[in-house]
């Protein structure tokens, strides 16, 4: 089935099973490699993507549940207030270690951003709650949020 797909600002035309997850669109149909599979059930927060501005999992998002919604991954996060204070927060504090999970953690910290201009910790980690960091970098990923945020 052909769908019309509005990904950072570009629309892009796919032929996809309705049912295909939105990860498998970005990473195989169309190459946007930024965002990563992890669990495939939507507990680790790898495959986190921005749908009309809200975190969402892409694993477990089917393509035809997006119609007009704006998608926005980690290749156009940057272009935000929030996610370029983010990327430079997370450089300046070298928060990635193996760096497998970073897109998602940084999506997540954008929405958070765009919803909570100023979080506490206790907001980080509700909000971030959901993404899973093998490496343990969950001390410099709350610092690189409130930096980002200041």
């Amino acid at each position: 089935m052909a769908f019309t797909l509005k990904i950072n600002g570009t629309p892009h035309e796919v032929d996809v099973d309705g049912d295909t997850p939105l990860l498998w669109v970005l990473r195989d149909v169309l190459g946007m490699t930024g965002t990563k599979f992890g669990c495939g059930l939507a507990l680790c927060g790898a495959c986190t993507v921005h749908v009309d501005g809200q975190a969402v999992r892409s694993c477990q998002t089917p393509v035809d549940s997006i119609g007009d919604s704006a998608v926005t991954t980690i290749e156009a996060i940057g272009e935000t207030p929030q996610g370029k204070a983010l990327q430079q927060a997370w450089l300046e504090l070298e928060v990635v270690q193996c760096g497998y999970c970073q897109s998602g953690q940084i999506m997540s910290a954008a929405a958070l951003l765009a919803e909570t201009p100023k979080p506490t910790d206790a907001d980080i980690d509700a909000a971030m709650s959901g993404n899973v960091c093998r490496c343990g970098t969950y001390q410099r990923i709350r610092a690189a949020i409130h930096k980002a945020a200041a």
